[in-house]
């Protein structure tokens, strides 16, 4: 955490504070060229002088902002995956409660001290997103009051329509929300599962049953909002009506990925002896299904946009495949290629040493997912691997590690008195 830290202060102070310090910038990346002498080619093409002074002026303002955003879409990535990943757990937690799952109970309390970093995710999150709102970055266009000014320049007719929705305030309401709903949940049924423990009836099962129903709901309608006020909308012209399904296929198999880790760990250090090598297996069909699933989702998403070819739809394929080449296609070989064939092998499924090889990368696949999902609208060509993406990860991973590890010293790794509890000890196929 403190080495992240030290990353993302990095990024920060080197970021660029003037248009002055964009262009030496750009002359280094030409190698020494004057960043005037490219565009005043520009004057063969009947641009006056000044009006090539205005547009290149232009152009530098905008890679400042891009420069600025970086360090910002660093922490902002890192920050919402590890939050994304503690609410993927918490779906599935809750979908295991309302199935009344057999085979589950015995992973109940990973998942309660997985999910346990929502609270903190949630907070550093909401910061995060509180200081956008108050312009302390330009991640969000939409939130350029010139925008949706029509006595403006720069005012964009698409944006300003959508202004009754993108707002700061009801942008923040909706966030608050989603964050305080997810997080009521995630208090309640812990603390209910606790109960039981101590209980001499199931009434706290069964009230766990009826909230997590209720949280379903609840979950799929915000998850879905969720994607397109904090994801989509970097990119206020581009939108897709799968998006929602897309970002939660993602966020999903990363959560039970981390389920299955967190416990191959514990069983390394001599807990959780009631967990076999059938619970280890249904986890790895569960991490291959939802590969998959995404898989269809990303197929399904790309080609209707690549076949239907409309421009303002297609641009978000072609900025990625034309600037961000390497972690579009690479993305796709970590989350789909490399567990579809790993995975596919039943032996497989249950044997750690490749469980955890294929966790690392579908885990890495799938923050570099979330990279090109915000990345593109925020940093343009402008980005690459440096101290803040690195910090960022750093820090995020090891706070993540950190509260999770605390939590599950908090409470008994098995469940007591749930009552599917004795069935998942004894889980054989």
């Amino acid at each position: 955490m403190a080495v992240g830290l030290l990353g993302i202060g990095y990024g920060f102070f080197d970021a660029p504070k003037t248009t002055e310090q964009v262009e030496k910038i750009l002359e280094a990346k030409h190698h020494g060229h004057d960043a005037h002498a490219d565009a005043h080619h520009s004057k063969a093409e009947g641009h006056d002088h000044a009006a090539h002074e205005a547009e290149h002026q232009e152009h530098l303002e905008h890679v400042l902002h891009q420069l600025q955003n970086k360090p910002w879409a660093a922490v902002y990535v890192s920050a919402l995956f590890f939050m994304l990943i503690s609410l993927g757990v918490l779906a599935f937690y809750a979908i295991q409660n309302v199935a009344q799952a057999g085979w589950s109970p015995i992973l109940f309390r990973v998942m309660q001290g997985i999910t346990a970093y929502l609270p903190v995710g949630s907070v550093i999150f909401f910061i995060l997103l509180v200081l956008s709102a108050f312009h302390f970055n330009h991640l969000f266009v939409w939130m350029d009051a010139d925008l949706i000014n029509p006595e403006s320049p720069k005012f964009d007719k698409l944006i300003a329509n959508k202004s009754g929705y993108l707002n700061e305030y009801a942008w923040l309401i909706r966030a608050a929300i989603f964050l305080i709903g997810w997080n009521l949940y995630r208090y309640f049924s812990r603390r209910n599962c606790l109960a039981q423990d101590e209980a001499s009836d199931n009434t706290f099962f069964k009230k766990n049953f009826n909230i997590s129903a209720g949280f379903l709901v609840f979950f799929i309608v915000t998850e879905s909002i969720m994607s397109w006020d904090w994801i989509m909308s970097v990119d206020p012209h581009w939108f897709s009506t799968l998006f929602g399904w897309y970002v939660f296929a993602s966020f999903f198999v990363s959560g039970i990925t981390v389920i299955a880790l967190t416990t191959l760990y514990l069983k390394s250090r001599g807990y959780l002896e009631h967990v076999n090598t059938s619970h280890i297996h249904d986890l790895a069909k569960f991490m291959f299904g939802i590969s998959i699933f995404w898989t269809y989702l990303w197929f399904s998403q790309f080609m209707l946009i690549w076949y239907s070819n409309i421009p303002e739809e297609v641009t978000y394929f072609i900025t990625r495949i034309e600037q961000y080449n390497l972690p579009f296609f690479g993305m796709l070989a970590m989350n789909f290629i490399f567990p579809f064939l790993i995975l596919i092998n039943t032996d497989f499924k249950r044997i750690t040493w490749i469980l955890v090889m294929a966790g690392i990368v579908i885990l890495f696949g799938h923050y570099i997912d979330f990279f090109n999902m915000i990345m593109p609208a925020t940093v343009g060509d402008q980005w690459f691997i440096g101290a803040a993406e690195l910090g960022a990860l750093a820090f995020f991973l090891g706070l993540f590690i950190f509260v999770v590890f605390s939590a599950l010293t908090k409470s008994p790794l098995v469940p007591k008195r749930n009552p599917f509890i004795e069935e998942s000890k004894h889980f054989h196929y």
